[in-house]
């Protein structure tokens, strides 16, 4: 046991001797992720997420440099100063990401930030072993197993260091904020499972053979997952004999079950792969098995296919498609070679996810001009167009055109901008649809059509300061506090949302609170998460000639209508503080 935790610091030491860029870059991530934590209450939403777009980047740092080592790494001599060059070089590319693909979080700049922390992982796994590949799948290997193996001791030290702050919390009486827990994981997960993971990568010129193929993994992958997959393949193929006998082309789900069945399948050949001249049948495996596999993604196709005739092109079909093509190619490959080169299997996936991504031919390029086809079309059937822009239709729209109007109208809105609608104004609305286009936003096709928001200070809110002030009034109990005069009342009626306070039956005040909840929509964004925001951002002060009003908000829920902006739900708890003049 000494000689393990031995060797488990001696491995970390040189883990951050050989990658010091890479794990400090992931040490000030957790940094970051602990600093946000401590201000979120009291800093603006903007200033949040500033830092948080900052951490991301700083993240996509970590596979660029493991990226930057490893390529000088595999040369026979360089320089320093080329090194410390494509450190700043690779500095300079993430500071120009920043300002120009991370200009929000919505789904273009998150998808595309996954999609390249794919591309750079995926190099990191095989620009060691550019061009030839040989012994590439020991690698993998060697890697994979090194990753579980980590998360098996990182949850291991998360979930002893929790045991150890539990027992001080409840038996010596040390008082553990919740936080801790939380700063407890990120040191974990940011600080040592990089530090132990790293670790575990093969040096330079380091031989792999086959007794680096663990003996788990071995028996996992032939006598569990191999057999599971044949039997999912026997299922797909009798679904597909139902589909020729009823002629009823599939839909829907069926093309992600066929699509993750056939990228599983792929891992899993990648991983028998050194194992074909140690046994016969996984050699007969390879042969056949990628064969079978091809008619399935070709019914995945034509399910797909279904989807995008009917309703265009979108960023996740494209995503099923292209993943789709290069299992396709993949398959063929390993069925049509007999010396493989598995290298292709990574380095192809990194090439597929950038087309996806980046350029012309990316998935928001294909999908907005899809969906712009898919609208013009609709709106030259029902005579809506002149001179290449939407005019209000002088007839009723039929009800299944107005929906897909509406869906279209909601896909660009949710995903991209309403300004990327070719035939509309540019600042055109979704509540517009009825003036501009003469069609009714259809609430029965669109499901989701209130945006749902959740807004709180309950988590920072300490005592409240009531001198200077006459009255306090609770709106959880609807009725006035701490009043000397019987003609004095405050009154909230939920229903219109509207608070009043009267002096010896005369209203003296009037505010409709929804006022205050449309500025909070305005500036933070429909959030269903629940925004924790500071007592200050959560208040408001008003007054006329009788009276001066300060309300402190607990927390605010309601649901806006898309088509309207309309607010028409609203639930809200707070605090008035009331001063008469």
């Amino acid at each position: 046991m000494k000689g393990l935790f031995k060797g488990i610091l001696e491995g970390i030491k040189n883990s951050v001797k050989r990658f010091p860029q890479t794990i400090g870059i992931s040490v000030a991530c957790v940094a970051l992720l602990i600093y946000i934590s401590e201000i979120r209450l009291e800093a603006s939403s903007d200033y949040i997420e500033t830092l948080s777009k900052v951490t991301m980047i700083l993240a996509l740092g970590i596979p660029l440099s493991l990226c930057i080592k490893l390529f000088f790494e595999r040369l026979e001599s360089y320089k320093k100063i080329s090194l410390y060059a494509s450190y700043l070089g690779g500095g300079l590319l993430l500071l120009l990401y920043y300002y120009y693909f991370l200009n929000d979080l919505g789904m273009v700049s998150m998808s595309r930030y996954i999609a390249f922390n794919l591309i750079f992982y995926l190099v990191f796994l095989f620009i060691p072993y550019l061009p030839n590949g040989i012994d590439f799948e020991f690698y993998v290997v060697r890697v994979f197993t090194r990753f579980f193996t980590t998360v098996l001791y990182s949850l291991v030290l998360y979930l002893g260091l929790v045991a150890i702050l539990f027992t001080i919390d409840k038996l010596l009486g040390v008082n553990i904020k919740g936080e801790i827990y939380y700063y407890t994981w990120l040191s974990v997960a940011g600080i040592f499972a990089p530090s132990f993971f790293l670790a575990g990568i093969p040096v330079k010129n380091e031989k792999l053979t086959l007794n680096d193929y663990p003996r788990l993994l071995r028996v996992l992958v032939l006598y569990i997952i191999m057999p599971l997959i044949s039997i999912y393949t026997m299922i797909l193929y009798i679904y597909f004999g139902k589909i020729i006998l009823t002629r009823q082309w599939p839909q829907g789900l069926v093309s992600h079950l066929v699509l993750w069945y056939s990228a599983i399948s792929t891992a899993v050949l990648f991983f028998i792969s050194p194992l074909l001249d140690e046994k016969n049948w996984p050699r007969r495996y390879m042969k056949y098995f990628p064969k079978a596999n091809l008619p399935l993604i070709v019914m995945m196709f034509i399910s797909i296919g279904i989807r995008i005739r009917a309703y265009g092109v979108t960023e996740n079909r494209y995503f099923v498609v292209s993943l789709g093509i290069w299992v396709f190619l993949i398959m063929t490959y390993f069925a049509a070679t007999k010396k493989l080169k598995n290298i292709l299997v990574p380095l192809s996936l990194a090439i597929i996810t950038a087309i996806s991504v980046f350029g012309p031919f990316s998935s928001y390029s294909v999908s907005r001009n899809s969906q712009n086809k898919r609208l013009n079309e609709i709106l030259v059937k029902n005579n809506m167009m002149l001179n290449n822009k939407a005019i209000k239709a002088s007839a009723e729209v039929p009800k299944e055109d107005a929906e897909q109007i509406t869906s279209i109208l909601n896909y660009f809105e949710s995903n991209h901008s309403l300004k990327d609608v070719d035939v509309l104004p540019k600042d055109f609305k979704i509540s517009d649809m009825e003036k501009v286009l003469g069609v009714k936003y259809s609430d029965e096709y669109h499901e989701n059509n209130n945006g749902y928001f959740y807004y709180n200070s309950l988590g920072s809110l300490g005592p409240v300061e009531i001198r200077g002030y006459d009255y306090f009034f609770d709106s959880r109990s609807n009725r006035p506090q701490n009043l000397d005069d019987a003609n004095f009342n405050i009154n909230f009626h939920y229903e219109s949302s509207t608070l009043k306070v009267s002096e010896k039956g005369k209203e003296i005040y009037k505010r409709e609170l929804q006022d205050f909840a449309k500025r909070l929509i305005e500036k933070h964004g429909i959030s269903q998460q629940g925004e924790n925001l500071s007592p200050e951002q959560m208040s408001f002060e008003d007054e006329n000639d009788k009276v001066k009003i300060k309300i402190q908000f607990l927390n605010i829920s309601g649901s806006k209508n898309i088509s309207s902006g309309k607010i028409e739900s609203k639930n809200f708890e707070f605090y008035v503080l009331v001063k008469v003049k």
